[in-house]
């Protein structure tokens, strides 16, 4: 599926920002300024963009329904030189926080997660093994998964796999049942690593 990216013309120098409403990330989620991102999200997304996504949500605790940005004011606020188009590193970090799907397009602006799911289990694969191994003993310090919540949450991702799910949509369909983020993350795995996966079938 193409990922829509922004398109800002030469007459708009700001852009609407307004909050996405997402139940089920925002009941699982973790604030874009918190230490899991700055551990793990930053890894996917890469600084300039984990920056700017902090950035765009520091204007929510002013103003909390959206805001006006000035495009030129915050690149320069950043670092970042900016014209109009997608061929500068500021416009090419916001389309990279649309790709990773912590931001998207809407009318005339751009809706920005305040927070963001757990990694996917995709990117997570892709991480340094001190990285792998960090996140795993975040999940374990910070929740405690009893057998059972993991055989309910293993059972049902392998049934999703097994039927021709991708695992990112695995892990979210999991978290919208309730499963934990640490279940679900641990179930999509061993999921895909015992054979149950489109390819398999």
């Amino acid at each position: 599926m193409a990922i829509a990216q922004l398109d800002i013309s030469v007459t708009e120098p700001s852009l609407m920002v307004v909050p996405w409403h997402d139940p089920v990330v925002d009941s699982v989620g973790y604030d874009v300024r918190s230490q899991y991102v700055e551990l793990f999200w930053l890894n996917v997304l890469g600084p300039t963009a984990t920056w700017i996504l902090r950035r765009l949500v520091l204007g929510f605790d002013r103003y909390p329904l959206g805001y006006e940005l000035d495009l030129g004011e915050t690149a320069s606020a950043l670092g970042l030189s900016y014209t109009a188009g997608t061929a500068n590193s500021f416009m090419r970090s916001l389309n990279r926080c649309v790709l990773f799907g912590v931001s998207q397009p809407t009318d005339g602006g751009l809706a920005v997660r305040r927070r963001v799911p757990p990694v996917a289990t995709r990117h997570l694969m892709r991480m340094p093994p001190h990285l792998r191994q960090a996140h795993q003993q975040w999940n374990l310090s910070t929740t405690r998964i009893s057998l059972a919540d993991l055989e309910r949450a293993r059972v049902l991702a392998e049934a999703m796999v097994e039927t021709g799910d991708d695992p990112d949509a695995v892990e979210r369909q999991l978290l919208a049942l309730g499963v934990l983020p640490a279940a679900a993350i641990e179930a999509t795995t061993l999921a895909i690593s015992r054979g149950f996966s489109p390819d398999a079938a």
